[in-house]
């Protein structure tokens, strides 16, 4: 054992301190062409999450609890775009796809509290709908300013320190191999390539999924249910109220969770006989599906709110 660990810090010491990004393939000239199109999208989705930003401040009306963690969710995203456009960018138009390792376990830490920050902010806003349904004497009461403000500070707190501590445990590994089958930073990645025993690092990351995950996702259907229940014996105009403000958060929830589990079957099993595009836009999916969903979805809320969308600056 002794012998195994002497040599994997030999092997370790003779890496270079950069990492190979091993998914990027020749695209030729077509990478100036790639280059625009994901350079527009990243403007998109800043563009649009700043206006929404903006309307929402701006907007006195819309000063409440369910648009407050809207604007908590734009500022999550324009985190998470930040922490993966203009990398992207940098390696489209670069010949040698390498990382240095700092800023690969850096671009782990944005991208992770990103993704537990965005099931949090998703299961507030489904505990925030099922107290304005199923509660709403007692709604304004219950959730009043300080509240909101403990529970989205409460969120990025949580997120920050849980994802700090699986990110300095793979940092502290040994590692063999230098080579991420990715076209970003992923923890699990870099974690496949340490010699090191890597028992404690899987056994944290079953439990930070089912803290960061399956239990947001237990407890936001569980709340689904309830409205539904509240829905079937309520009058017509409940049901409305439910269907108007639900159904994109819903379909936003849904869409986003089976984001997640295309990476992490990806990442988890074989795939090696799927066509290098698929992987990449599976790999990106999870990433890129919240940012250009949220715009349309608050369209939905201010629409079926009937909210002047115009700002007096």
């Amino acid at each position: 054992m002794e012998f195994s660990d002497c040599i994997c810090r030999m092997l370790n010491s003779t890496l270079a301190p950069y990492l190979i990004l091993g998914a990027y393939f020749d695209t030729k000239q077509l990478k100036y062409l790639l280059f625009l199109i994901v350079l527009c999208m990243y403007i998109l989705i800043v563009g649009s999450n700043v206006v929404l930003s903006a309307v929402i401040g701006f907007n006195r009306s819309l000063h409440e609890p369910m648009y407050v963690f809207l604007c908590a969710l734009c500022a999550n995203q324009l985190f998470g775009s930040t922490s993966l456009f203009p990398f992207l960018l940098v390696q489209i138009l670069s010949d040698v796809h390498s990382v240095s390792v700092p800023f690969c376990f850096l671009q782990v830490y944005c991208l992770h509290t990103y993704l537990s920050v965005e099931f949090f902010n998703l299961t507030i806003m489904s505990y925030d709908r099922y107290l304005a349904i199923c509660c709403p004497l007692q709604y304004h009461s219950l959730m009043t300013v300080r509240k909101v403000a403990a529970l989205i500070v409460a969120e990025w707190v949580t997120a920050s320190f849980g994802v700090s501590i699986y990110t300095s445990m793979s940092f502290s590994l040994h590692r063999c191999r230098n080579v991420i089958d990715k076209i970003f930073c992923n923890n699990y990645s870099i974690v496949q390539l340490t010699c090191s025993d890597t028992t404690s690092n899987n056994i944290y990351g079953l439990v930070s999924t089912a803290v960061g995950v399956v239990c947001p996702v237990i407890f936001i259907f569980y709340t689904y249910m309830k409205i539904l229940k509240v829905c079937y014996y309520g009058s017509k105009q409940t049901r409305q109220k439910a269907v108007s403000t639900c159904t994109p958060h819903l379909a936003s929830i849904t869409n986003f969770f089976f984001g997640v589990c295309f990476d992490v079957i990806q990442s988890r099993f074989s795939t090696k006989y799927v066509p290098n595009i698929v992987k990449i836009f599976l790999s990106l999916y999870f990433l890129t599906c919240q940012p250009y969903n949220l715009p349309y979805r608050t369209y939905i809320y201010f629409k079926r709110s009937k909210v002047n969308l115009s700002i007096s600056l």
